[in-house]
């Protein structure tokens, strides 16, 4: 671990009021050469830089603490919707061990090297779904399960929200973590989040610490049980999003 590293993290997550003891740092650096290594045979992220892995992984993870202000003490049950390489799921346990979280992805080489991390990170209260949300959303074991569904995954507003709605209890909440403005998408997503039992909660924009990266937190509560067409086949939502 270098003090490099450390420094960076420290100074960065000062911004989001975070504080990290030695053995989470740890955590963190780890995290960051195992996601290092596996990346030259797998394609798990463009960013591999460890300044950049800092701000764009790590740090935009854990400003997820700007929309759910409780995320440092209550032991919420959060789903991670299309995780790929960890992100926000493994920074979020990292930062705050007391959240229950399953790490969800459609990839099975993602998932084993989710494993991979985990293991060797000796994290507890953590597990991995291979599926797709589409297939895993109709599951009883994690239908409208948890307290809230996070997902950094790119796709629209309408897309992400019927990935997403079917596991969230009513009561909880979805929070898709957006890149720039989000205006339009909003306006455009805000039927379908209705059909799926959503109800706009507001938005968080900001500039990602350490950069100047916009970033925009999509909050939406769950206001009913979510109707049994919902969600569609694989490959519906987003062939043809909701209107």
């Amino acid at each position: 671990m270098t003090d490099l590293f450390v420094n960076k993290l420290d100074e960065e997550l000062s911004l989001l009021s975070i504080q990290l003891e030695e053995y989470q740092k740890k955590q963190f650096f780890d995290y960051y050469e195992i996601l290092v290594e596996w990346n030259k045979v797998m394609n798990l992220t463009a960013i591999t830089e460890m300044d950049e892995v800092i701000t764009k992984h790590f740090v935009d993870s854990l400003s997820l603490v700007k929309a759910v202000e409780d995320i440092k003490e209550k032991s919420y049950v959060i789903a991670d919707v299309g995780t790929g390489a960890g992100f926000p799921g493994i920074p979020l346990k990292i930062a705050f061990p007391q959240l229950e979280i399953t790490l969800m992805d459609s990839l099975n080489k993602r998932v084993k090297f989710l494993n991979e991390v985990i293991t060797k990170l000796g994290l507890e209260k953590i597990s991995t779904v291979h599926g797709r949300a589409e297939d895993c959303g109709r599951n009883p074991e994690y239908r409208e399960k948890y307290d809230l569904v996070v997902s950094r995954a790119v796709a629209n507003l309408s897309t992400l929200s019927e990935y997403c709605m079917p596991f969230v209890k009513v009561g909880g909440k979805f929070i898709s973590y957006k890149s720039g403005k989000v205006e339009e998408e909003l306006q455009s997503a805000k039927h379908a989040i209705f059909l799926l039992g959503g109800k706009l909660d507001g938005c968080e924009s900001f500039l990602l610490p350490g950069s100047d990266a916009e970033r925009t937190l999509v909050k939406i509560h769950k206001v009913d049980g979510i109707s049994k067409k919902y969600p569609r086949k694989a490959g519906m939502p987003s062939k043809e999003p909701l209107k």
